[in-house]
């Protein structure tokens, strides 16, 4: 069985019937006919025959990983962040934003790309800008260079402002644990203000594997 989580930039993929590792595809690169068997994420509508909506497969996903009965578990994908928070192994709260997270894991990676920028080399600001936006934040960074900061500085402040968001977006816990393409980001997962544990990028594909196999 094939099971897909349709990021707006990387599709993962997990072939059940094969011992190996789940696969990265960007979007772009799938075929226009591909179909997965159950899918979830902004694309899976089109590509799946049935479909998982994303807060359930994170939500099962972060049961699977996560042997705490309390946590708070955060996804920063390209276009959008969402949060499940758990107490006593149930469902407390949850939330998805679009607007005031909308493409900030896409900036982030446009920037880097762009101004040729390797985050593992960026020092971490003490200070960050005010953004909630990815796309709006564009102009933080675009005014700080003009007033004379290096991009590398400018883009660190955006980074971090951008963290912090997410952060508070997710109710501001003490700890905190991690789901998407940012896990890999060090200066990301460096600018939040408490205790962070990456989970990486296949969180929804185990809350997928959850789903199918009822573990």
């Amino acid at each position: 069985m094939l099971l897909a989580d349709f990021g707006t930039s990387y599709c993962k993929l997990l072939d059940t019937e094969k011992d190996a590792a789940p696969s990265i595809i960007p979007a772009r690169d799938l075929p226009r006919d591909f179909q997965a068997d159950i899918g979830t994420g902004h694309n899976a509508k089109r590509r799946s025959r049935q479909t998982v909506n994303e807060l359930t497969a994170l939500a099962k996903g972060g049961l699977k990983l996560i042997s705490e009965p309390d946590f708070v578990l955060l996804d920063c994908g390209s276009r959008d962040i969402k949060f499940v928070r758990f107490k006593n192994s149930e469902m407390e709260d949850m939330g998805w934003n679009a607007e005031c997270g909308a493409s900030m894991g896409f900036t982030i990676e446009l920037l880097g790309t762009y101004y040729r920028i390797d985050y593992a080399q960026v020092p971490l600001p003490e200070s960050g800008f005010s953004v909630t936006c990815g796309v709006l934040g564009l102009s933080c960074i675009f005014d700080a260079v003009a007033a004379g900061s290096s991009e590398l500085e400018a883009t660190g402040k955006f980074v971090r402002g951008i963290a912090r968001n997410a952060w508070q977006f997710a109710g501001s816990p003490k700890k905190l644990y991690l789901s998407g393409g940012l896990c890999d980001n060090p200066l990301f997962t460096a600018c939040f203000p408490c205790q962070l544990i990456p989970l990486g990028r296949f969180v929804l594909l185990e809350g997928l594997k959850r789903f199918v196999f009822k573990q």
